[in-house]
Parts: C-alpha cells; structure tokens; sequence
C-alpha cells in the first residue's frame, strides 16, 4: 500500500470581473486570484485490486462521499487518462474550507487529487496533460494547483502568474448559506448594468511594481447576488472593507481581525489567515 497526505489551500478574488457571456454557456473572466492560509487535509491511500473501487470518507457531513464529489470525478479522469484500472484507492478528506462558500473548496480538493495521484503513479501524467485535465474539469483547478497570486482569464482556467504581496486574511461566512456558481452567473447574466471599473488590470499594474492598494478589491457578481439575498447585504454594510470572495457566502478584509458589531455567533470565522505563495502542496509527517 501506497500513501500520501496533501494540503489543498482555500482562495479568495481579490477582483473578479466579468467580461460577456461565452457560447458555450459559461462566462469570459478576469480574476486576480490569491491562495489563503486556510487549508483541507487529503490522504490518499493506493493498493492492488482486481478492479477500480475508490472510497471516500471524511470529518464533514455537509459533503457527499460518492461520485457527485469532485475528489471523485478527478480521480475517475485521472485513472482513465493514465490508463490504470487495477487499483483500490481510499481518501480521507478533513474538511476546513466552507462549501459553496467562494472559496473553491471543491476545486481545491479536485486538484489535490490530481497532484497526489500523479506523485503516487511516478508522474505517468506530464505537467501539460494534469493541466488539461484541471481545466476539463472547472475553472478554478488550474490556479488552485499552482497558488499564489494570478491573473485568471478565459472562465478563469487560464492563468498568468503574477507577483506575489503578503498580507494579512480574515473570512467570515454566514452559517447555513451556500450559494452556487451557476445561481451567481445567472442572475449575473439578468442585470442590466453589467459594466466594469476595470480593477483587475489596475491591480496587475501595482503588483507588478510590488505595490497593493485596498480600494482596488472588486467583485462584479455582488451587485447580481445583493437583490437576492439580504445576509449578504448585512455583511458588506456591517463588516468594514470586506468583499465577497467568487461567487459568495463569503467575504474577506485584508486584516487580521474583523472591524464588525455583528453577533459573530452566526456566523463561520477565520481570522488571522495570511495571503500565501503556493498552492497544492504534500505533508510530510
């Protein structure tokens, strides 16, 4: 038996600007995505069998362990593309990110699966094929794989690395609310007004120089999100310079501690997390 233990990290948009809807039904994007100090726990255990079973277990009940979850689905790619079909693989997941929170839990996850996958099998894959495979299966694998700090462009599989800038992360989540992708980009595609400032290309140009500016931070799906949802609107009036992260619940301020009167009872917290430069990495313990 074969094993290996991952740490796959959560992300927030530092912007997120949506650019016109695609023809094949997603959306072109511009997103500087950042890797957080906030992390799910993947172990990956391999043995011989007379044929392919994978088994998934884990802390949470709030995500299934069949083949709706994405750990899953890539591991079911990643066999195919490998051409293996003789092994029993057996994953534990402890789960610390939030679901369907914008952080790219899920995303994460898949391509932890990949990386690991890949190192259990002597990387059989090479590096070009585990990123065609990140993108066949979302957009945000291929950044999640790499971490740090990127341009994400196309639906957001394409990305360019950019200068990295280290600083201080704290989340807060409204319990009980998940939002999905698809709902967020929906309602995203009914809005009249779907201009953008243009902050992502702004921010670029700062990084590039090794600068940061606060007031640069934007998300284009809160104004398609708001309507719909009233928590939403409480935290962005009551958490002070926050931002929703992806497609929500989840808002971030570039601090250590929260600045709220809010009952934080309510509410999932993460404080004192930091912006880091790397992104799927293994444990050694």
């Amino acid at each position: 038996m074969k094993k290996l233990k991952v740490k796959t990290p959560a992300k927030i948009n530092l912007t997120l600007e949506i650019l016109n809807k695609r023809e094949d039904g997603f959306h072109n994007l511009q997103s500087i995505m950042q890797t957080v100090s906030l992390y799910d726990y993947l172990t990956f255990e391999v043995e011989k069998s007379e044929k392919l079973e994978i088994c998934l277990n884990g802390n949470s009940n709030e995500i299934p362990y069949d083949e709706s979850n994405l750990i899953y689905k890539a591991a079911i790619k990643f066999f195919e593309k490998a051409n293996i079909n003789d092994i029993k693989l057996n994953v534990y997941i402890e789960k610390n990110i939030p679901i369907a929170a914008g952080l790219a839990g899920g995303s994460t996850n898949a391509a932890g699966t990949f990386f690991a996958l890949n190192k259990l099998f002597a990387n059989v894959l090479s590096e070009k094929e585990i990123d065609e495979l990140c993108a066949s299966l979302g957009s945000d694998l291929n950044f999640c794989l790499y971490g740090g700090c990127a341009l994400c462009t196309s639906r957001g599989e394409v990305i360019e690395k950019i200068p990295f800038y280290e600083q201080s992360v704290s989340l807060i989540k409204p319990k009980n609310l998940g939002i999905s992708a698809k709902e967020a980009y929906i309602n995203f595609s009914k809005l009249e007004d779907k201009s953008n400032p243009d902050n992502t290309t702004k921010m670029k140009e700062l990084l590039l120089k090794g600068e940061f500016d606060k007031n640069l931070i934007y998300n284009s799906l809160e104004k398609a999100l708001f309507p719909s949802y009233e928590e939403l609107r409480i935290l962005k009036t009551r958490v002070k310079n926050s931002l929703m992260s992806g497609s929500g619940s989840t808002f971030f301020v570039l601090d250590s501690k929260l600045d709220t009167d809010l009952d934080l009872k309510n509410y999932d917290i993460f404080e004192n997390l930091k912006t880091i430069n790397t992104g799927v990495e293994e444990v050694n313990e």
